[in-house]
């Protein structure tokens, strides 16, 4: 059996093939960097532009728009935040001995002139030394305040134990969720 051999050479016709793609690729390259296959897309700029307040009402010194009507909330939608600690204030923190009796003076503002709030209340006895978060005790009230009235209340935690001997207290209000009436 033979052996047949392929000896295509240098000059055979894949070669042929090979080289003028090669050179077809080169002459694209070429054109493409130097700007002469693709033009570039012509931008028509006008020399023309409307003035923003030729035909919309728009004037860009004032935003705010001439044909609608502007709105301002009434007295009765007055807004409120319903966190009211800010309406609340404490005094006399107090601890008595003889009735084991937390005791501290709250006070509620109303700051709004035409609606009443109700004010869910809680008032916590915090132990101050160390300052590790831990309460000795909790009051919880809700009370009506009118508008622009105060009113003033005695929160109080009575401790169950016989004998506490010395130790650190704060008073706090931790909440004062406020509910319009």
């Amino acid at each position: 059996m033979k052996q047949r051999t392929r000896m295509g050479g240098r000059g055979s016709a894949r070669t042929g093939i090979r080289a003028a793609a090669a050179t077809g690729l080169a002459l694209a390259t070429v054109a493409t960097v130097g700007g002469c296959a693709f033009s570039r897309p012509r931008v028509h700029v006008p020399t023309y532009i409307p003035s923003p307040t030729s035909s919309s009402g728009y004037d860009p010194n004032d935003p705010t728009p001439t044909d609608e009507p502007t709105f301002s909330p009434s007295p009765t939608q007055e807004t409120y935040d319903p966190d009211g600690r800010s309406d609340a204030s404490g005094s006399n923190c107090d601890y008595s001995n003889s009735l084991r009796q937390f005791t501290y003076t709250v006070s509620l503002t109303n700051p709004s002139t035409t609606d009443s709030f109700s004010y869910d209340m809680a008032v916590n006895w915090m132990k101050a030394k160390p300052a590790d978060g831990k309460a000795y005790g909790l009051h919880e009230r809700s009370i009506i305040v009118g508008p622009g009235d105060t009113e003033t209340y005695t929160a109080k935690y009575t401790v169950n134990q016989s004998s506490v001997g010395q130790f650190w207290y704060t008073c706090r209000i931790t909440r004062a969720h406020k509910t319009r009436m």
